[in-house]
């Protein structure tokens, strides 16, 4: 017997991958919304109400309520909005959160969604704070890039339309420091205080493939000389042009060998450039030449 869907939404950027990606499966019935009833109460509420699952691509406020229309507790609620992303009663949908987060998804019936920037943030301090290392009252902060297609159709336009030199690099958006995303970034890594977060988009429609260059200090001379070889330099390239996109530099001389690798980016400068560039020996900067070495598997010295 096939699924009963319904997407709430399905028109806009989310709803509408959602929705195709369903259409494709011969397990799935795809309930459809005829366009000039998308904002009728009663249409929504007997298709939300016939379907098995309902997934909610909307604003938070249209989000909560679609929730009110739905009274068949057997419909399964998937909200892609952040309107219930830290409410109790919902199971936040990330099965590797903890040991037990896919009993509890498997068991409920209301599933948010977590938010993009969110995701990586939780899974890389959840274990952390979990273990101890990281105090539940210590005050973090990060940023986080992503594609332009997480702006929705009007910034989609403005990116694919080309000719505006200033969409060509990364750009900072919600200076004001309350990205909407904080909440649950708090939430359910189990810190008391919500991060300082920085999100950036990019020049990309979505996700990235990289090629990642990883040079340990415990290989690299002069860090032995000097008793220093805790830490590493990585390096992030983009696995089609080789342009770097980023890299993490943990240990000695770290605020230093940043700049080098910045320069680069500046530019718009590529893992090999970085490698290709000459650096004295022996010198703590060779690590950062081997790491753009190591994005082709080319390092000579790594352990």
């Amino acid at each position: 017997m096939a699924y009963r869907v319904f997407v709430d939404g399905h028109e806009g950027t989310t709803g509408l991958r959602i929705h195709e990606y369903l259409a494709a499966r011969a397990d799935i019935e795809l309930l459809v919304i005829d366009s000039d009833k998308r904002k009728d109460a009663a249409e929504r509420k007997r298709l939300l109400n016939a379907a098995d699952v309902a997934f909610l691509c909307l604003p938070d406020a249209a989000a909560k309520e679609a929730v009110a229309l739905i009274d068949n507790s057997s419909t399964c609620v998937i909200d892609a909005s952040t309107a219930h992303r830290t409410q109790a009663g919902w199971a936040f949908g990330l099965p590797e959160l903890a040991s037990d987060q896919r009993a509890k998804l498997r068991a409920t019936k209301r599933i948010a969604n977590p938010g993009c920037h969110a995701s990586a943030f939780i899974l890389a301090l959840r274990p952390l704070v979990d273990a101890g290392l990281v105090p539940v009252n210590a005050r973090i902060s990060c940023n986080s890039i992503t594609g332009y297609s997480g702006g929705g159709k009007t910034m989609i336009a403005q990116y694919e339309a080309g000719g505006d030199a200033k969409l060509n690099s990364p750009r900072p958006y919600a200076l004001t420091l309350t990205h909407k995303h904080q909440p649950e970034m708090a939430a359910h890594t189990g810190l008391a205080h919500a991060p300082l977060f920085q999100p950036i988009v990019g020049p990309f429609y979505k996700g990235l493939a990289v090629n990642v260059g990883k040079f340990n200090f415990a290989a690299n001379g002069r860090a032995i000389a000097a008793d220093a070889t805790d830490g590493y330099v990585k390096i992030i390239a983009d696995a089609k042009t080789d342009k770097i996109l980023g890299a993490q530099i943990l240990g000695h001389n770290a605020g230093e060998l940043i700049s080098e690798v910045v320069a680069h980016m500046e530019y718009g400068g590529s893992a090999e450039d970085l490698a290709r560039t000459i650096h004295a020996h022996p010198t703590m900067s060779e690590s950062v030449k081997e790491a753009a070495l190591a994005v082709s598997k080319s390092a000579l010295h790594a352990l």
